[in-house]
């Protein structure tokens, strides 16, 4: 069985920090205590064993979070080995994703997820993120269920507490929102359940780059390796199915044609999105395993920018490879925020391949807008090495491309109106036509011969 338990229990002292003092996460001690580890460059993940409800009530809940802050840990969640976190571990997800396996359905007396129930949301320890959040938020992967084709689409979608059984919802112009209007024009609730805490492999299948008509449970049976288990909902049953190994679960319906103001909520490129009239959630149902463990993950911060990274990488490395065979690496960095920049490495055999390798880049993903290429010679996993290449490789009038008019993201501040924006190509490689001054480096051989356990005191 993969679940958030047993992935906790691989994890070494090193990479899970526990927190045995009460905390209240509705108050910022969560997300406190995160940023104090991050201001000392400590990324472990974080085991709250007593934190708070929404009103300040003890719980028998637990709380991780972080999870997702090192890449190492998503390396050991695709049974990779922590040394391969780099390209590996984006293959690996490249792999994964495509290879789907559909789900099983177990009944209800075998779903851990059904052991338990309770009243309302006040009775969760959800958190309260940054200093001019208006309310606690749910930020983890709503599932809708479109009524067309009946597929499962599932998505981080950030959920605003208004009360004990009312959320408000914000969706960007993708999948789950597509789901969302064709529901509403027909004037019907659209089904949601919210899964919060699940093996880390559920959430990166969740951030797939697959299209519409894909199932996600397809996708994350691939990233499991096994078929997802799911189980039929406490509210809707054989109708909507739900993951059976979650640890909580909301069950709950969008409202068709009721909007109300949602945030400002600090959201993952580090700036507050601002309020404005979104969708109204009724809770109908929240349901847990008996010793529940709540999941969260620190939006703005590098656990949602190396969760955002890692999927989108293993398929823009498919995409680019389809057309430049020669590519060798992709990783979005955490200072685009996991999304917004690319990097690429590649081994350029004509003049041109760069160039054609970033389109594909910008094509693969419309949160994109910065596409760096470099040679192979350069490790796109090191931001001072790409930025060396960039310095030096780089001639300005001719290496450097501006497309505009181009779809963003409506999260991105600096986004002109609705989603249009620019996107930029720099060109980092050496001219294949042209001699270029050779790296320095030292000789293997005396690297060799004049190791530091030897000769520094």
């Amino acid at each position: 069985m993969r679940d958030l338990r047993s992935y906790l229990e691989t994890l070494p002292d090193s990479q899970l920090e526990r927190v045995s003092k009460s905390v209240n996460p509705a108050e910022f001690d969560v997300t406190a205590i995160l940023q104090n580890l991050e201001n000392e460059d400590r990324y472990p993940a974080v085991l709250f064993e007593n934190p708070t409800d929404i009103e300040g009530r003890e719980t028998d809940f637990r709380l991780i979070s972080n999870v997702f802050a090192d890449r190492r840990r998503i390396a050991q969640a695709l049974d990779l080995s922590t040394d391969e976190w780099r390209m590996e571990t984006s293959l690996e997800y490249g792999r994964r994703e495509t290879n789907r396996q559909e789900p099983v359905v177990v009944d209800t007396d075998d779903a851990p997820v059904m052991e338990d129930a309770v009243p309302d949301l006040t009775h969760l320890p959800v958190v309260r993120h940054h200093r001019l959040d208006p309310a606690p938020y749910i930020n983890m992967t709503p599932t809708m269920k479109d009524p067309e084709s009946g597929v499962y689409n599932v998505a981080f979608l950030r959920n605003m507490v208004k009360g004990g059984e009312e959320m408000g919802i914000h969706m960007s112009p993708r999948h789950n929102f597509r789901i969302y209007k064709t529901n509403e024009d027909r004037g019907e609730r659209t089904r949601m359940a919210v899964t919060i805490g699940h093996h880390p492999s559920y959430y990166l299948g969740a951030l797939t780059l697959a299209g519409f008509e894909v199932d996600e449970y397809d996708v994350i049976g691939g990233m499991f390796g096994d078929p997802l288990r799911l189980t039929p909902s406490k509210t809707w049953g054989d109708e909507f199915l739900v993951p059976a190994d979650a640890e909580v679960i909301v069950e709950a319906e969008v409202l068709p044609e009721v909007r109300e103001t949602e945030a400002p909520f600090g959201e993952f490129p580090g700036y507050y999105g601002p309020q404005r009239l979104k969708p109204v959630v009724e809770v109908k149902n929240v349901v847990c395993r008996s010793d529940p463990i709540f999941q969260h993950v620190f939006v703005g911060h590098k656990d949602v920018a190396t969760l955002g990274g890692v999927p989108k990488e293993g398929g823009i490395y498919n995409d680019i490879q389809g057309r430049v065979p020669s590519v060798e690496q992709v990783h979005l960095p955490s200072s685009g925020c996991g999304r917004f920049r690319c990097y690429v490495s590649l081994e350029q055999t004509t003049e041109g391949e760069a160039k054609h390798a970033a389109l594909q880049a910008l094509a693969s993903s419309d949160f994109i807008k910065h596409v760096v290429v470099v040679d192979e010679d350069v490790d796109a996993f090191d931001e001072e090495e790409v930025l060396w290449a960039q310095s030096t490789r780089v001639r300005a009038d001719e290496d450097i491309d501006i497309i505009n008019g181009v779809k963003g993201n409506t999260l991105d501040p600096s986004v002109r109106g609705e989603v249009a924006t620019s996107k930029i190509i720099i060109d980092a490689t050496k001219p294949v036509d042209e001699q270029y001054p050779p790296v320095l480096d030292i000789p293997e051989d005396a690297l060799e011969r004049m190791t530091l356990t030897e000769y520094l005191d």
